[in-house]
């Protein structure tokens, strides 16, 4: 019985955690709806990168949030490659994506919520 809890409560929290794309799948959404990208790129043993991902993209509001903006897109360096050339020095590092593949906005770190909306609050 308490397997089955457990279940229902690591459910409960994905169903808020902001939803990432394939880059290949944020291409195909960006030509119907014209959304900026956000490249959240990360390393699976980062943990600011898990600080982001339980204090910022697990929060319901601010998922919602994100993804009226932009389509999200996670690129972990320890399997994925990076396009566009990107370059990154440490990680989280975040990249917005424009419609004509430019990369418009580069931001480094790990941030709280309230900072992260304000960094990108005017990026269009």
């Amino acid at each position: 019985m308490n397997k089955i809890w457990i279940m229902l409560l690591l459910s409960a929290v994905s169903l808020f955690a902001l939803e990432f794309h394939s880059y290949e799948e944020a291409l195909k959404l960006q030509k119907k709806n014209g959304k900026i990208i956000m490249i959240d790129v990360m390393r699976t043993d980062c943990h600011y990168c898990k600080d982001m991902q339980k204090n910022v993209f697990d929060d319901k509001e601010m998922s919602m949030w994100l993804e009226k903006r932009f389509i999200p897109v996670r690129l972990n360096l320890d399997f994925d490659e990076l396009p566009l050339g990107i370059h990154v020095y440490f990680t989280p590092t975040f990249f917005f994506i424009d419609t004509d593949q430019k990369i418009i906005k580069k931001i480094p770190g790990s941030w709280n919520i309230q900072d992260f909306k304000d960094l990108t609050k005017n990026i269009k």
